[in-house]
């Protein structure tokens, strides 16, 4: 038995500081917390989540014995409340944020939504079934579930059926590898939103989930709202479905804090293809948790584009649960602005002949802008004849533009295929100089260059409309809009 670790560590501007050693505390007591228990200070290490956790407790509707939280929904409370408790913020010392500084968040008055916006129009794509979150809370008004077949359930917890009440309540909270992001989700979500897909079911069209930031502050008032959406994906046996998450805020530079999660459980056989678009405020906070589950010969696909919040941060956990099952991550990350860009992945094979690609683009073209990789793919002992292959590579177009990459690899397996790669660096000269020969510009060969960059993981989106709005939106923001695509 052979068992290799593979961690390449890339980056710039390294802090030589010597790191200091982190002063040992005694482990708080086990304490069990439910919503209507005060938290007791005594036994907890961290002021500052303490003051969170009782402000998203008291945002939360009181629930009476006449209209009870739906049981999915309190035991996640009650779970997410239990780690809050035994979870300290997030530092630069800890390994998993050493490149990602989550002081802007902590530093602004944390302030929980308690209410849904009442006063706004919401469009979605129309030729899509759709789901509208505003703030978290899910718009029953804003639904246009057409054309669903029969079975196939889109809408919030508390309109489900028993059957499917139960099957949700078999899966939540059995995650165990959140981070305190996630369980502040869990805590703060008002609602859980619910795609559920029967067994032999192929959802035809896909299933769009539009995320909007409404309430909002500025930046001379350090005000920061924070919204839990939260949303639960289950597809039975032989299901297939399609689902385009967007997030996006009002006009302007708001700021404001989207802590979201979406949990995908694939059943044998199913397929899911995941569409993310990140298209926050430049002054926002979004962070994402995506947690995957995937039965024997499931699939997932998952291609994002991600361009905006100050700081944003996606957690991807990806598990396959049986033989033959694939499951492909593609990512593009532009930085325009003092951003920080941070994409987490894990990627556990448990079981024989699994099936994984993985690939990173992202282009900082700001000389404050920074972007964090952080990719784990893990091959256990019993996951022989895998195939596994991770790839990142990034454009810094400014001389102090940063970039942080770990591409990780560790296999316990003897007999498998595995491969990883990392790539950073400016433009190339000869590429230039090969415009420059047919007598094209300087300035258009690099708005070229930079644009196809990109357009590798862009093209990879399953559904025209959305490619194109994609297209659209990066070329704005590049400045790109006389190159053209196909």
């Amino acid at each position: 038995m052979s068992a290799l670790s593979f961690s390449p560590h890339l980056h710039i501007n390294i802090n030589r500081n010597p790191k200091l050693t982190p002063k040992r505390r005694a482990k708080p007591n086990k304490i069990r917390v439910s919503l209507q228990t005060t938290f007791p200070q005594a036994t907890f290490s961290d002021p500052f989540v303490l003051q969170l956790a009782e402000s998203l407790e008291d945002s939360l509707p009181s629930s009476s014995s006449s209209s009870p939280q739906p049981l999915p929904l309190q035991k996640l409370r009650d779970s997410s409340s239990q780690t809050l408790l035994s979870t300290p913020w997030p530092s630069r010392k800890d390994e998993p944020f050493r490149f990602t500084d989550t002081s802007f968040i902590k530093s602004s008055q944390i302030q929980p939504i308690t209410r849904p916006s009442s006063s706004l129009d919401v469009s979605t794509d129309a030729q899509f079934p759709s789901l509208v979150l505003i703030d978290g809370f899910i718009q029953n008004s804003a639904l246009n579930l057409s054309n669903l077949p029969d079975g196939v359930y889109v809408g919030s917890l508390l309109g489900v059926s028993d059957g499917i009440m139960k099957r949700v309540s078999d899966f939540i909270s059995e995650f165990q590898c959140g981070d305190l992001f996630w369980s502040i989700n869990g805590m703060g979500a008002p609602d859980l939103g619910v795609i559920y897909v029967p067994a032999g079911c192929k959802v035809e069209n896909p299933i769009y989930l539009k995320y909007l930031s409404v309430e909002s502050g500025n930046v001379d008032s350090k005000k920061l709202p924070i919204s839990n959406p939260r949303v639960v994906v289950l597809v039975e046996e032989g299901g297939e479905v399609g689902i385009i998450e967007e997030f996006v805020g009002k006009e302007g530079n708001d700021c404001y804090w989207a802590n979201s999660v979406l949990e995908v459980v694939i059943g044998k056989g199913g397929k899911v293809r995941h569409s993310y678009l990140q298209n926050q405020s430049l002054n926002a906070a979004h962070i994402k948790w995506t947690a995957v589950r995937q039965e024997t010969a499931s699939g997932y696909e998952l291609v994002e584009v991600s361009t905006g919040g100050k700081l944003s941060r996606h957690n991807v956990h990806v598990q396959q649960l049986g033989p033959d099952t694939e499951t492909e991550l593609s990512s593009f990350h532009l930085l325009v602005s003092d951003q920080t860009q941070d994409l987490h992945s894990w990627l556990v094979l448990d079981h024989p002949q699994g099936y994984c690609r993985q690939l990173h683009k992202c282009i900082v073209a700001h000389s404050l802008g920074q972007a964090v990789f952080d990719g784990n793919v893990k091959v256990n002992r019993y996951a022989q004849q895998t195939d596994a292959g991770q790839l990142t590579r990034s454009l810094l177009l400014e001389p102090r533009a940063t970039v942080n990459v770990k591409p990780n690899l560790q296999i316990i397996a003897d007999d498998v295929k595995c491969s990883h790669g990392a790539a950073i660096s400016d433009l190339e000269e000869s590429q230039l100089f090969y415009f420059q020969a047919r007598g094209i510009d300087l300035e258009t060969a690099r708005k070229a260059l930079v644009f196809s960059f990109g357009a590798e993981v862009i093209e990879q989106f399953p559904y025209p409309s959305i490619r194109n709005q994609v297209v659209s939106h990066v070329k704005n923001l590049m400045g790109t809009t006389d190159v053209s695509f196909s």
